[in-house]
């Protein structure tokens, strides 16, 4: 069997940053420390953290007056921070520069009295994070269904931000169906999508077609990980999101000679690697890894912690 390993893959730079602000916050203050949900979407990175100390809450009341409380690297709206102010929290927040970045334009446009419209997932932490900052401006939409039929008051001061994680494909179809019926609709300076969602997409897109079988390994919580195999599978081939590999089932591997493997933006790449020797344990295999974007990106950490 041929193993095809995609590059880039596994921890982005904001994901990278907010597993090391629970770690440092544990360093410099000892456990307890809390979490406003989980830190990023993968389990196996929750366990760890919480086996170090960490405990994930999902109300803020739970955090005892005065503690030291994170926020996620999601983000939140601005009524956790008046929340966390009033229990006299210590807040460290691991919140992405580049979802932090969307915020902002929220409250640009808000301020111009633009209605928004939110290109996201509903429900998902960091667009209920987003929609917090404009409330009363932003409408969500999830498809080019949507954009269709969306209806604004004013086409004239209308403005468009999206959730960081999308499919790149299909927000490029929704902007299509959004530009074609509101020309005037503006739009932030640079794409919300992040870097390494776009890489890791571009990635899968152009391996694909070489491989029988793909391997995503992600969170079933984390969108860009699911995105990595609905990708695929758009393209024809049957394609699996698995936490680890003890998720693996062998019916998969019938008629298989090439295995291309991926991780979403929050996988340890340690857990791909136990899926490269699993592979290497069921017979002979060559693994090759396939870069095709070099990624260095990296953010500060905030000053509670650095």
């Amino acid at each position: 069997m041929r193993i095809i390993v995609a590059k880039p893959r596994g921890f982005c730079a904001g994901v990278e940053r907010a597993i090391k602000c629970v770690e440092r916050a544990l360093e410099q203050y000892g456990a307890p420390v809390y979490v406003l949900n989980n830190i990023v979407h993968n389990a196996h990175v929750v366990n760890e953290l919480r086996g170090k100390g960490a405990v994930f809450v999902r109300d803020i009341q739970e955090v005892p007056e005065g503690g030291h409380l994170l926020f996620s690297a999601h983000g939140v709206g601005p009524e956790r921070w008046e929340k966390a102010r009033n229990r006299h929290l210590q807040v460290i927040d691991a919140t992405c520069p580049l979802v932090e970045k969307v915020h902002n334009e929220a409250r640009r446009f808000a301020q111009k009295g633009h209605t928004i419209v939110l290109i996201g997932e509903a429900g998902h932490d960091e667009t209920v994070g987003t929609m917090g900052w404009a409330p009363e401006n932003i409408v969500l939409i999830q498809s080019r269904e949507d954009a269709a039929c969306l209806e604004v008051p004013d086409p004239d001061h209308l403005s468009y931000i999206t959730q960081t994680t999308l499919s790149v494909d299909d927000c490029r179809e929704i902007l299509e169906v959004l530009r074609g019926r509101f020309p005037n609709m503006q739009g932030p300076p640079r794409e919300d999508i992040c870097y390494a969602t776009s890489n890791r997409q571009a990635a899968i897109s152009a391996l694909t077609p070489e491989a029988d079988l793909i391997l995503v390994v992600g969170d079933t919580e984390s969108a860009n990980s699911a995105r990595l195999a609905a990708i695929a599978r758009s393209r024809g081939k049957p394609a699996h999101l698995i936490p680890d590999a003890g998720a693996i089932d062998e019916s998969w591997f019938s008629g298989v000679e090439t295995v291309l493997l991926s991780s979403g933006a929050s996988v340890p790449e340690k857990l791909v690697q136990g899926v490269i020797r699993y592979l290497q344990a069921r017979g002979e295999c060559t693994v090759e890894e396939r870069s095709l974007v070099t990624e260095d990106v990296h953010f500060r950490l905030p000053t509670a912690v650095a």
